[in-house]
């Protein structure tokens, strides 16, 4: 019985190699940050105010025009495609049709055209968003723009935490790499998860990164695909030329990867239209702080110029509006979306999302709060402390 997030992991490390489930579970160096994202979440209290009309207990959100059911959306997820054959496809029919965003990796496995129109399948509402990483050679950047804004995709979303890799130590010791090269450890974890692997054998080959090459079947080269995996990108991007990407992009733009308000304060000067607080999941830098620690400090350097999302380390609905209650308009989730497709596929990652919203809600209705707008700073119990003795 999958009641939550963490019955959807337990499930999801039975069904997949320990490979595939370490580069899903597993954060940089000594995964620090990656164990502060969850442990200042679970320090920080909510102070219920009582005898509050909660009857409508609405936990929608509206973000860029569009209404969400919920104020939580699934975060890009690179290599979906190995935890399940069609992921991005799945997680994208999945958000559409609980009714909130998904975000299409740079590093998906599906074709971003096939992925709108799953997401349209379940829902001709359905909103997504294209995270880009841009590598050195940046004609691959501008034609994932032109084709997603082609396909009807409504926000950019660049990610900016990702000058150099984080050193993922579970996927090193795992030879977690292009192209992959089986050990007999390897074979033998192989043998050990037959579902998983016939799966990937019916598939009839090995996911690749198909969206680098503009045109279907294109290709690209195997070091480029390695390139991607092991995010080498463009150390020269600097916010200078930001207009570059408004020049082809005229939607919303969203920077995912900030952590400092100096940085946020920029954004909002620089006309950027959303930021995304985030760590990449505990996934870059170690010694940096958890999303939630700075939130506040980002919502106020921004000063309401901008919608604020957050990531990294959401697993209950009561996480998502401790969120709210720091100044965010939605949280984004990646791993738990994972573990739903891992366990269930489309219907496991649906059952996550389901459960997030009702767990929003009930929270909702536990704090006094009748909708998302009601949940505020009143809703933080002052005991709460976060790291460097800042009283929330």
């Amino acid at each position: 019985m999958n009641l939550n997030t963490h019955d959807h992991r337990r499930h999801a490390a039975r069904r997949l190699p320990r490979f595939v489930f370490d580069y899903v579970d597993g954060g940089a160096e000594d995964e620090r940050c990656l164990r502060r994202n969850g442990d200042d979440l679970a320090a920080l209290h909510l102070l219920p105010q009582v005898l509050r009309d909660t009857r409508n207990a609405d936990t929608s959100v509206k973000a860029f025009g569009q209404r969400w059911t919920m104020p939580a959306g699934i975060a890009p997820i690179g290599f979906s495609g190995l935890v399940r054959p069609h992921g991005d496809l799945l997680l994208a029919r999945a958000a559409a049709a609980e009714g909130v965003p998904f975000v299409l990796s740079t590093a998906s496995n599906d074709r971003l055209e096939a992925v709108r129109a799953a997401g349209l399948e379940r829902n001709p509402q359905a909103q997504q968003w294209l995270q880009l990483y841009v590598m050195s050679d940046r004609s691959i950047a501008e034609q994932l723009v032109r084709r997603a804004r082609s396909a009807g995709f409504g926000a950019l979303v660049l990610t900016v935490d990702v000058a150099v890799s984080g050193m993922r130590e579970r996927d090193v010791r795992n030879g977690f790499k292009l192209p992959f090269r089986f050990t007999p450890s390897t074979l033998l974890d192989l043998a050990r998860h037959p579902a998983w692997s016939l799966s990937m054998a019916r598939q009839g080959r090995s996911p690749s990164f198909v969206n680098l090459s503009e045109s279907e079947g294109g290709g690209q080269s195997a070091q480029l695909q390695a390139a991607l995996l092991s995010r080498a990108m463009d150390r020269t991007l600097a916010w200078e030329q930001l207009d570059w990407l408004r020049r082809l992009w005229d939607g919303p733009l969203l920077l995912k990867g900030v952590l400092h308000p100096a940085d946020a304060e920029r954004a909002a000067r620089s006309g950027i239209d959303g930021i995304v607080v985030s760590n990449h999941g505990g996934r870059q830098l170690d010694a940096g702080p958890s999303t939630i620690s700075v939130l506040p400090r980002i919502v106020d350097a921004v000063a309401g110029r901008m919608p604020v999302f957050v990531d990294s380390g959401f697993r209950r609905g009561s996480d998502v509006v401790k969120a709210l209650a720091c100044g965010a308009t939605a949280a984004l989730v990646g791993r738990a979306a994972v573990w739903g497709m891992a366990s269930g596929a489309e219907a496991g990652c649906r059952s996550v999302l389901a459960t997030l919203r009702d767990e929003v809600a009930r929270t909702q209705i536990l704090i006094g709060a009748d909708s998302t707008a009601d949940v505020c700073a009143d809703h933080l119990a002052a005991r709460s402390i976060l790291p460097g003795g800042s009283l929330v």
